[in-house]
């Protein structure tokens, strides 16, 4: 069982995903603030920062740290700090002391190097309810065992992965996968980052901050949704200065369904109504489609008739719904996910963007899914309007890009 909280807007269960904060490197204060009044009216509610970068003004970086854990605190977010002897001495502390850290606003220490399981296990137990984030890039199960071993509370355990500032060092899609199955079989709940392809990228390298490799040089709204899809809980803008649509469609993530960025093909109101709801995979799942398991339902419930309409040849990745024509399965809704001929019963309403089609297999029979619906031909921007995502099963993708070998790739600490 997962042990979290929720982010609820609108009466839906949104994901509790972040921004990263890096004081005295690439933003002004003055920026520092902005992104974090602009990440919180998104509906983000984490901040992950880091004091040990070496390449910070240490000065700027002391003068500066207070003002934004307030900043931070005031929007009631979730402070994500790294504990290390460069950490302490930015907040001018000798050792690590809970209840200093809740004090200057941090709720959450990411313990890497440097720290047994016992230890560990012993600062879970503290009574200032100060989380412990573990690095899940580089935890083996043999760690886990130690941590059960010396009776580690997981109820205030999560984790979170490495970022890759160096082209060619990102995790593969297998052993981000490989990684996660344990940490959710504990009940950990485990982040992932994504990295700016429109706004400012972290120095020195400016190569991107993502934890895939493979996601390098794509829009975070797709490579949110594809880590959702692979079964991470949270994600997290890496870069230092996202741009301020990159920030929306990170806060739009909702939980419990894998969502499909769809371009519409129909004017029908109708038809452009029953595509905004979320859907629920069959449990008997045919061959040739995903079926949605309410659409008849809800078509029945509220009397509405679809006419006949772009009764074309039905390819991959098109989005179908039954017409009047197909009596009881009027209503009926399928995403292709093979291609069959024209059949006059059967509307193409929509199509899932070429992007998105690995996703596809994430739709496992009884996972939700939902559609991020946009007019044809829109920018990558509108993508994420009034929909999200939330994790499928913990499972790889048919991803042409995911690199399928088992070999570990080489980590290195977030920095």
């Amino acid at each position: 069982m997962k042990h979290h909280t929720r982010n609820t807007q609108k009466g839906y269960d949104f994901l509790n995903n972040g921004i990263s904060i890096y004081p005295g490197l690439d933003n002004t204060l003055e920026e520092n603030l902005a992104l974090i009044d602009t990440a919180a009216a998104a509906g983000i509610t984490r901040v992950f920062t880091s004091m040990h970068i070496p390449e910070s003004d240490t000065r700027a970086l002391k003068k500066d740290i207070g003002t934004l854990l307030s900043a931070a605190r005031a929007h009631h977010m979730e402070v994500i700090s790294d504990v290390s002897p460069q950490t302490l001495a930015v907040l001018g502390l000798t050792t690590f002391t809970p209840s200093k850290f809740r004090m200057l606003g941090i709720t959450t220490v990411r313990m890497d190097y440097g720290f047994s399981p016992q230890e560990i296990a012993r600062i879970s137990h503290n009574n200032q309810h100060i989380r412990v984030q573990l690095n899940a890039s580089t935890l083996t199960p043999r760690i886990l065992r130690e941590l059960a071993d010396a009776k580690a509370d997981f109820s205030r355990i999560d984790a979170m992965h490495n970022f890759y500032p160096r082209v060619g060092t990102g995790l593969s899609e297998a052993l981000l996968v490989k990684r996660n199955a344990p940490l959710h079989q504990l009940g950990i709940r485990v982040g992932a980052f994504v990295t700016t392809q429109d706004g400012r990228r972290r120095s020195p390298y400016g190569e991107g901050l993502p934890t895939l490799e493979a996601h390098r040089k794509l829009s975070p709204a797709h490579t949110a949704r594809h880590l959702v899809a692979l079964g991470i809980d949270s994600v997290i803008l890496a870069d230092s200065l996202p741009t301020d649509a990159e920030i929306r469609a990170l806060g739009s993530l909702k939980d419990d369904c894998v969502t499909l960025a769809a371009e519409l093909l129909t004017d029908d109101p109708a038809t452009r109504e029953l595509l905004t709801h979320t859907f629920t995979s069959r449990v008997d799942a045919a061959r040739d489609a995903v079926r949605a398991q309410e659409s008849r339902v809800y078509i029945t419930k509220t009397k509405t008739t679809i006419a006949p309409a772009n009764n074309i040849e039905r390819r991959r990745g098109t989005i179908t719904i039954d017409n009047e024509t197909a009596g009881r399965y009027m209503g009926e809704l399928d995403i292709m996910k093979r291609a069959l001929p024209a059949d006059p019963r059967v509307n193409v309403c929509a199509r899932i963007v070429p992007e998105d089609l690995p996703l596809l297999g994430c739709i496992t029979p009884g996972r939700k899914f939902s559609f991020a619906l946009r007019s044809r031909n829109a920018g990558e921007h509108d993508i994420m309007k009034d929909n999200g995502s939330v994790r499928a099963n913990a499972t790889q993708t048919d991803a042409p890009n995911a690199d399928e070998s088992s070999k570990e790739t080489r980590e290195e600490p977030a920095s």
